[in-house]
């Protein structure tokens, strides 16, 4: 089955003759890098543009009573957002495109590409000083409510089209409002603080307003889309990351607190009909990108307003990519991570040798002597990454390439009965079969890298057995624990952000 995925794609070089201490000083390196988070600040040019930083990825089959036949997709950005951030907040790049991608054929070419693109309007709320007209500093200027944003002195809008065929040059159509027609859509204020918005329970009502039924061209059925400020909903452990690894691999699966509990991301939700999302299968595979124009040219002296601090131009080049959970993150070489982010599933065979010779077990066997698995190439890697497990998540058609794949036919499992470590775990409804928010991604992925697979003695799929992962069965993990709890029972899913002030 290798030869057959890999026939004809090019390797990169591995990285041999590394001793031990070299392994170990690289692992607390690798770790630190990639422990940000799903996707957080994980590429040297992405770390510098926050506003355009994906950081993680979500797409599963909504498990909100009722809406059997819906997928949800979540897109979410900027990352490490303190609650606090002000006076600016966090607006998403006016002077940018974001993406989130399906290819529902199997060739690793996006067919469907939903595209958001925003506008940050000033209105300019002014007071009388001294007889003098002066603009205020601050976003809003008194208190915001549902259905009250007098005091709302910057609104954020934005707009959405379905691409049909390539994102660039194929057929775009707008999504509307169903209640009016409209194509423009209002993005929530962030959650400056209870004062300006009453309590917490006050936002979550005033950000409610801001879920909208849509209308999607050539689809049936109305979907739905949210795009605001969230809690992040990643977990992980990173402190004990920078104290040279101060974790336990093997102990309890909650002894670590979240250290992203105090952070906010913003989040670009969509829920839609899966009959609109597959074409004659029903796997598909999603990933969401952000570009910027090629060039941009600084504007010291910019006129009074927003957004006239530059001035784009040229053709958009892709700067942050993000499909399957940590691979940019613990798969992907230092000095190969701008590119991945620059890179489309297509091309992914430039990267195959950090899935088939993985430095990740490797730095886990130096660091915790836990015995890394010895069969390459990694097939079982390839299956979970690149091609999809045979009867549960891969396409008819394969294309070896790194993205999230979903079967739409799997039945949701809905809240309470989700299993946190997914397919691992005794549920078909988790990841890697797509990633719902209460899927522990980081445990999982610690047993896979670990040859969880080759425990399941199907060497026919996955290249491997038992005897060739001797620790593929230990309950690897970060001790940061989350499972579906942490999360609503309906979409947009993603809980209510953190308040700057209370």
């Amino acid at each position: 089955m290798y030869r057959a995925i890999t026939k004809g794609l090019p390797r990169r070089p591995g990285v041999g003759g590394t001793s031990r201490t070299a392994l170990a000083a690289a692992a607390l390196a690798l770790f630190a890098a990639g422990a940000q988070a799903s996707s957080h600040r994980e590429a040297p040019f992405i770390a510098g543009q926050p506003k355009v930083d994906g950081t993680d990825f979500y797409m599963f089959n909504s498990y909100e009573p009722g809406r059997q036949g819906y997928v949800t997709l979540v897109a979410d950005y900027i990352p490490l957002q303190d609650a606090y951030g002000g006076p600016n907040y966090f607006k998403l790049d006016a002077n940018a495109l974001y993406e989130i991608h399906i290819d529902n054929v199997g060739d690793a070419r996006e067919h469907l590409t939903f595209q958001f693109r925003f506008q940050n309007t000033l209105k300019d709320i002014a007071l009388n000083v001294g007889g003098k007209s002066v603009a205020i500093p601050l976003v809003q200027s008194g208190g915001i409510s549902a259905g009250n944003t007098a005091n709302q002195n910057v609104a954020e809008t934005y707009t959405v089209d379905l691409v049909r065929g390539d994102r660039r040059s194929g057929q775009h159509s707008p999504i509307t409002n169903a209640a009016n027609g409209a194509s423009v859509f209002t993005k929530p204020t962030d959650f400056i603080g209870t004062k300006t918005f009453g309590s917490v329970t006050g936002y979550a009502a005033y950000a409610a307003q801001y879920v909208y039924n849509i209308n999607i061209p050539g689809c049936n059925g109305t979907g739905r889309m949210f795009v605001g400020q969230r809690k992040d909903p990643f977990v992980v452990a990173l402190g004990q990351v920078f104290d040279l690894v101060n974790l336990n691999p093997l102990g309890p699966n909650n002894a670590n607190a979240d250290v992203l509990a105090d952070k906010n991301v913003t989040a670009l939700e969509l829920e839609v009909p899966a009959s609109c999302l597959v074409a004659g299968d029903p796997v598909i595979g999603a990933w969401t990108t952000a570009s910027m124009r090629q060039a941009r040219v600084l504007v010291p002296e910019a006129v009074h307003g927003l957004e006239h601090s530059e001035k784009p131009g040229g053709a958009w080049s892709q700067v942050s990519r993000l499909g399957m959970p940590l691979v940019n993150e613990v798969v992907i070489g230092i000095g190969d991570k701008d590119s991945f982010n620059a890179s489309q599933p297509k091309d992914d065979a430039q990267f195959l040798t950090y899935v088939t010779n993985p430095t990740l077990p490797a730095l886990i066997q130096a660091l915790f002597n836990a015995p890394a698995p010895t069969k390459f190439p990694r097939q079982d890697l390839i299956v979970a990454f690149l091609t999809g497990v045979p009867g549960l998540n891969q396409q008819k058609t394969v294309t070896p390439s790194e993205m999230l794949r979903l079967n739409t036919a799997t039945p949701a499992v809905p809240k309470g009965m989700q299993k946190n470590l997914g397919v691992i775990g005794g549920d078909a409804a988790g990841f890697p079969n797509g990633r719902r928010p209460g899927d522990d991604v980081v445990d999982i992925s610690l047993r896979v890298a670990m040859g969880v697979l080759c425990t399941l003695n199907q060497p026919s799929v996955f290249g491997c057995s038992a005897a060739d992962a001797a620790a593929g069965s230990a309950a690897l993990t970060d001790g940061a624990y989350v499972d579906d709890s942490h999360f609503d029972a309906a979409f947009p899913y993603l809980i209510t952000p953190l308040p700057g002030s209370m």
